[in-house]
């Protein structure tokens, strides 16, 4: 109920909020240090103390509240290949947890292996008894050739569909040309027999292939090539380099941040419930511009365009980023966050119509001070609350986005916005107010300030009529117990 509640209230804000500027002044706070190449932050589901962070060589660290804990959560360098220097685009570089994780205890990684000289793994790992350690032993899901070192892409996470989304490079190489490219249209074009340059969609939870054991997976009925010419697996395509990708964890709209070859960097959008078979363009085009190569027409009705796209005099190697759902900074909701590598500029938009607006360079507002400074953005990631990180590759650390002027309603004093503690159940909100009950009086159903019979009307319609909103103790049910914890705060006058 808190969290269906809460995220009903953010989800409303979002409809109205593209039109202005977040006013709360933002700054970052370094959270952890010490860290060895760490390329993503994650969460899972529901677990409100803990952030995994991905160390690229292949290891996956625990920050529990707020300490780094010793032992990594897991650790497959001996099986990972690459990951050792910065420049490195193989590693372990991307992890997922099943939406039922709680209950199931998988999560996904995606690596480059040794076995295979670097090509591509995605495996399902299992938390082990100690619910900060994880077994040792994988499955292997799906895997496929990488002919070169780079453009490996990496990026995986499940969509509101529940199905797991794969982020895959062109393979390499400049152009999308070389050995183990497709001569006539590139990888990122060919849709037959090549899983690069593509965003693949999976079903974890199910496998198609019992007799292949390099396939442990099914296919899900609405990808746009089953049952005609082209690769099952794919979702869509045109994509060179798609380097840290986003689900709207409120509308389900998927941001996909292509890394450009030598003249523009591009943010691809793909609205929730649409998107299947999309071409975005690579390697026809880059950005908004014609490159000159073969595989597809460019400007053809049929591709893609991106919704942003900034040119090499600004950066060289876009970093994709987060959309900022948190409780603690709410003017904020909405905002996409987003960087480049190469001059570390970050800068955030809001989608407003399909269109990307207010774009704005956050570069100056979130340097952390006091001699510190981000300095090598390989990726953002989130929290349970929704509040969006940053990692800082070369300087080994991670730093969290946060209001500079500290949480606007902060009703208990424990420095926390108020919205966060009923998100998490620090705080009960038994009216549904927005107001911890510590705070106010849930007897005063209606929020009007006083306790009498508006209020006593309010709650019996609601629990006469099985909505609910007349969940009043919060245990998901409508119930007599609702009525007499009601009942109970009312006669006491609050």
């Amino acid at each position: 109920m808190k969290t269906s509640s809460l995220m009903l209230a953010i989800a409303g804000l979002a409809v109205t909020a593209g039109t202005t500027h977040a006013q709360t002044p933002l700054t970052t706070t370094r959270v952890v240090s010490g860290l060895v190449r760490p390329i993503g932050v994650f969460h899972a589901p529901g677990d409100y103390s803990r952030i995994f962070i991905i160390e690229k060589q292949g290891r996956i660290r625990i920050l529990k509240n707020g300490v780094l804990l010793a032992t990594p959560f897991l650790d497959i360098d001996s099986i990972v290949t690459g990951g050792t220097s910065t420049s490195s685009e193989q590693g372990l570089l991307g992890l997922a947890f099943h939406p039922d994780y709680a209950s199931n205890g998988k999560f996904y990684v995606n690596y480059t292996a040794v076995a295979g000289a670097g090509d591509t793994v995605v495996a399902e790992y299992t938390v082990g008894a100690n619910p900060d350690i994880a077994n040792t032993t994988g499955r292997l899901l799906l895997t496929f050739d990488q002919p070169q070192a780079n453009h490996n892409g990496g990026w995986i996470a499940f969509g509101p569909d529940h199905l797991l989304y794969i982020a895959a490079g062109d393979g390499g190489n400049s152009n999308d040309t070389g050995t183990g490219h497709t001569a006539t249209s590139g990888n990122a074009q060919d849709t037959t027999d090549n899983l690069l340059g593509k965003m693949l969609r999976i079903d974890v939870d199910r496998d198609d292939f019992p007799a292949d054991a390099n396939k442990n997976y099914g296919i899900p009925a609405g990808n746009p090539f089953v049952g005609v010419a082209g690769d099952d697996e794919i979702w869509a395509y045109g994509l060179r380099n798609p380097w840290r990708d986003c689900f709207d964890s409120v509308t389900g709209d998927l941001y996909i941040a292509d890394v450009g070859q030598g003249a523009w960097e591009e943010i691809n959008f793909q609205a929730a419930g649409t998107g299947a078979g999309r071409n975005y363009g690579w390697r026809c085009m880059e950005g908004f511009s014609c490159t000159g190569l073969s595989g597809c027409t460019c400007n053809d009705t049929a591709l893609t365009l991106p919704i942003h796209s900034y040119s090499h005099a600004e950066g060289c190697s876009i970093t994709g980023g987060e959309v900022y759902r948190g409780c603690a900074i709410p003017d904020l909701d909405g905002t996409y966050f987003f960087a480049d590598y190469c001059d570390t500029t970050i800068w955030s938009f809001r989608v407003v119509g399909g269109s990307a607006t207010q774009l704005t360079d956050r570069t100056a507002e979130l340097a952390p001070g006091g001699g510190l400074d981000i300095a090598s953005v390989t990726s953002f990631g989130a929290d349970a609350y929704g509040e969006v990180y940053i990692c800082d590759q070369n300087g080994g650390e991670v730093f969290k986005i946060v209001s500079a002027v500290g949480p606007a309603n902060d009703c208990n004093n424990n420095g926390k916005e108020d919205a966060c503690d009923i998100l998490d159940g620090t705080s009960l909100d038994l009216n549904h107010n927005g107001v911890p009950d510590e705070c106010g009086c849930p007897a005063d159903f209606n929020g009007d300030g006083f306790v009498n019979a508006l209020d006593y009307d309010a709650f019996a319609s609601l629990f006469e009529a099985g909505d609910i909103g007349a969940d009043f103790n919060e245990d998901g049910f409508v119930n007599a117990l609702d009525y007499d914890a009601f009942a109970s705060h009312f006669e006491a006058g609050c």
